[in-house]
């Protein structure tokens, strides 16, 4: 019986990250639909994904201290309850506000889920190599979500409307929840808990004022008045976190882990994970469906090689790290990362798709072999007490760098593109080049003569996709940089503050 209580364990875990991961890329692949129905242009389908990237960033601090203070299982189960709940609101969102509404609530959840994973299969997995294979196994999962959310999609879009992308997820809701209730025990840490609303505050604060100055960026450029006051802002509460956290008796983000040098190091790996690999789902689909042309479900089986591989790399890690060391392993993954993206930028409308899927294999490949060893050395840099909130400040950076790099990206992408455009529109002779540039770029909208204009287009947003891959390609050999000045060590010692004592 106890084996099975602990299969069920592993499938209520593999399934909540299940959840949360298939939602990202399927919403990715419905991107161009959504525009479409909803009326709304680039930045505000940047919103759709940062409507929930920047709420599962900015709560997914407090994921650890809750499950610390209440329970592990408890806080795990809140997080599918209210994921699911999310879902029906997405489901059945008539406008753009409601869409966001729903979108937020699955952040909020996946917050709860995505890094309350970690510590119940750290807890229910002491042995290193059986620990090696359930954090594999709970990344092949991550990666099948990422396989099927394309080609789901893209039949779910054109058999049953963009709503039925969010229905999908109420019957896996309530199969985890009925697994989690039978198969996971409580576990809590109430002594180690954070005791921080301030620093909570202020994180939500800086994390939303910086993603939508850079996302108003887009629009009006970094010197408009909009995008500086929303990153003044940001700067300022950045800064008061900041010294909160120094101050705090128990803080949101433990500072003093930091001068843990394979820990801080290891968790600006998963930052650049998140900005690069996490991020990069809502480009390639832009590049296959509105530069290469694609049908929503082309572009599903086209992004098909990069999930396959890191679903096959996540169920091979365990072998591979009996044989090879998790810090070798980690290194191989963020080259391949950074290599395929960095050829990436010589993509344009007429690329082959052999040589297409084969950047997106080697991607793939990278994705299975960076996450679960970024984990394993992240969790394996803390102190066993601390793991829940080792997680969730792992996971909350990996979030908050797909937060900005979809922003940021997002922002330099539209740039390029419209000043290219404006420059191959205006030598072409349409007249108000510029304006007509952004409206392509920004809604979508081409003007008549779409024979001429569309080849101008897909140029000018491959132009734009080019600038998006190199400066997500330079973080990963950065990170690698820096992988390889560290050898691990002993967990760091937790010194409490003045008040905790």
């Amino acid at each position: 019986m106890q084996r099975y209580r602990r299969h069920a364990l592993l499938g209520a875990a593999y399934l909540g990250t299940f959840l949360a991961s298939l939602d990202i890329s399927i919403v990715n692949v419905a991107l161009p639909t959504l525009q479409t129905a909803l009326r709304t242009d680039i930045a505000g389908l940047q919103w759709v994904v940062n409507a929930y990237a920047i709420c599962l960033s900015a709560f997914m601090l407090s994921a650890g201290p809750l499950g610390d203070l209440y329970g592990h299982k408890r806080a795990w189960m809140a997080g599918v309850v209210l994921f699911t709940a999310g879902s029906a609101m997405c489901a059945m969102a008539a406008t753009l506000p409601l869409l966001l509404a729903g979108r937020a609530v699955q952040g909020v959840a996946g917050a709860l889920l995505i890094p309350g994973a970690m510590p119940i299969l750290t807890h229910a997995f002491p042995d290193p190599r059986e620990r090696a294979h359930a954090i594999g196994g709970w990344s092949a999962f991550s990666a099948l979500a990422l396989i099927l959310g394309p080609l789901l999609g893209g039949v779910l879009l054109q058999s049953a409307g963009w709503q039925s992308i969010f229905f999908i997820n109420l019957p896996l809701g309530i199969i985890a929840v009925g697994l989690g209730m039978w198969g996971i025990p409580e576990r809590r840490h109430p002594d180690h808990a954070a005791l921080d609303p301030l620093g909570q505050i202020l994180s939500v604060l800086w994390l939303g004022a910086l993603t939508y100055g850079l996302i108003a960026a887009g629009e009006y450029g970094f010197g408009g008045a909009l995008p500086s006051a929303a990153l003044l802002s940001a700067l300022v509460a950045f800064v008061a976190f900041w010294v909160v956290e120094t101050r705090v008796a128990r803080p949101l983000l433990p500072l003093s882990l930091f001068r843990h040098r394979p820990f801080a190091v290891a968790n600006f790996a998963s930052f650049v994970l998140g900005f690069s690999c996490y991020s990069s789902l809502f480009f390639f689909s832009i590049f296959l469906q509105q530069i290469q042309g694609w049908s929503p479900v082309e572009t599903g089986w086209r992004m098909l090689p990069q999930f396959v591989a890191t679903g096959v790399a996540s169920v091979l890690f365990g072998r591979l790290s009996a044989g090879i060391a998790v810090r070798w392993l980690m290194v191989a993954g963020y080259g391949l990362v950074g290599i395929s993206m960095l050829s990436m930028t010589q993509f344009t409308a007429q690329t082959p798709y052999l040589a297409v899927g084969t950047l997106f294999g080697v991607l793939g490949l990278g994705m299975g072999l960076a996450v679960p060893a970024t984990g394993m050395i992240v969790m394996s840099s803390a102190p066993r007490e601390r793991s829940g909130m080792a997680s969730a400040t792992m996971n909350a950076l990996r979030q908050t760098g797909m937060t900005i790099g979809i922003a940021l990206l997002g922002t330099l992408m539209g740039s390029r593109a419209i000043h290219v455009l404006a420059d191959a529109a205006g030598a072409h002779g349409i007249a108000d080049a510029a304006s007509v540039a952004r409206e392509a770029v920004t809604h979508h909208v081409l003007p008549d003569a779409p024979r001429v204009f569309s080849g101008l287009y897909a140029a000018a947003m491959a132009s734009g996709f080019h600038v998006a891959m190199l400066c997500a390609g330079v973080p990963c050999i950065v990170a690698i940089a820096l992988l390889l000045t560290v050898q691990p060590g002993a967990k760091p010692a937790i010194r409490e503050t003045a008040a905790a004592r």
